[in-house]
């Protein structure tokens, strides 16, 4: 979860949260005056696919490129509402203990995170499937769900002292394991699309398996880690998690930290704004995307052979401009086998695209 801030054009401060969906296919963006999505098809143009400005929202996820959308609203922290956007309904609700700071989910579950508890919910008839209690403080909200649903693995932290990563099968609903990762508290998780790889940061550090980083200052960092041609990809269930980060990243990252570069750097027009980004392919060229706190998504080309200094290509405002919609409140849907019947069509097509690790 990211809770972003942003000044409209009375000057006010109204509170924002910035994400992607799992294959970077759109942006959502919530506010005091509701929430947007837009679509990623066009770097030139920002579509905005849909605006909802009935109540205020705190957290907007949407799963892939579905109708479905996780909703929760800062009048209404502890309820999370599940909404068919596009008919306008809302197919169903839940009430947690405390406030919700994040909401997590793919094609298989849904995620919901308190301060000190998780929610494992089947994505397809919201039934709560586990719930791990008495976790170390959280009150970031820091968890992460891996989008593939055959390596189905949530992340969280361990320790509120120090930077451990708990591993949890979602599927088969137990812990994996525990990587103790940095001396420093977590500031960040994030799985690689296959869920094979977990990319960690502290306020110190940071071990990397995914391509990009971004952190307060005002560049963002794409590296380019490429597997050792004399030992043969493996994966979670071919070995441990443990045995997977200590054998294979250390050589790669920090030969990598060592040198001191990047393969690519983006130099943002700002620095101290919280942001959060993505590397994707659209209309055919590889993108760096990075949406802001001040409401602003900026793009950038990226070569995957040359790298070097980005060129800020196209910068949109997140600032709304709606295009026509009916701004209805959300309905219930009636029965309960309609309810089931979205969940199940939102959760069948495979994802479109996402950038592959090499």
């Amino acid at each position: 979860m990211s809770s972003l801030n942003s000044s409209d054009s009375n000057g006010s401060r109204t509170n924002l949260f910035v994400n992607f969906n799992q294959d970077s296919t759109s942006l959502a963006v919530g506010c005091k005056t509701g929430y947007r999505l837009y679509s990623l098809s066009s770097v030139d143009t920002l579509e905005q696919i849909y605006s909802n400005g009935t109540e205020d929202s705190c957290v907007v996820e949407r799963l892939f490129s579905s109708s479905l959308v996780a909703v929760v609203s800062l009048t209404a922290p502890r309820k999370l509402k599940v909404c068919h956007f596009k008919k306008g309904t809302e197919i169903c609700n839940y009430s947690y203990s405390n406030t919700i700071l994040a909401v997590k989910l793919n094609r298989a579950r849904l995620v919901v995170c308190l301060e000190e508890s998780l929610y494992i919910h089947n994505i397809r008839d919201m039934k709560v499937l586990h719930t791990i209690r008495d976790t170390p403080p959280n009150p970031l909200g820091l968890c992460a769900l891996s989008i593939n649903s055959d390596n189905c693995y949530v992340a969280y932290p361990g320790s509120s002292t120090i930077g451990e990563v708990q591993i949890f099968d979602a599927v088969n609903l137990h812990a994996k394991t525990m990587i103790h990762a940095h001396d420093s508290p977590l500031a960040a998780l994030a799985f690689s699309p296959n869920g094979t790889r977990i990319a960690t940061a502290s306020e110190k550090v940071c071990v990397v398996s995914f391509l990009g980083c971004s952190s307060n200052t005002e560049t963002v960092h794409v590296f380019k880690l490429e597997e050792p041609k004399d030992s043969p990809r493996r994966s979670v269930e071919e070995s441990s998690w443990m045995g997977y980060l200590t054998n294979y990243l250390p050589t790669q990252v920090a030969d990598v930290f060592n040198q001191g570069r990047a393969f690519a750097t983006a130099h943002l027009p700002f620095y101290g704004v919280k942001n959060v980004i993505s590397i994707v392919t659209i209309q055919h060229q590889l993108r760096l995307l990075v949406a802001t706190e001040d409401g602003v998504l900026y793009v950038y080309n990226l070569d995957r052979n040359e790298g070097g200094d980005l060129v800020l290509y196209k910068q949109h405002k997140l600032d709304g401009n709606p295009e026509t919609t009916d701004g209805s409140s959300p309905k219930n849907i009636g029965s309960e086998s309609e309810k089931l019947r979205e969940m199940a069509a939102a959760t069948e097509s495979p994802p479109k695209r996402c950038f592959p690790i090499h």
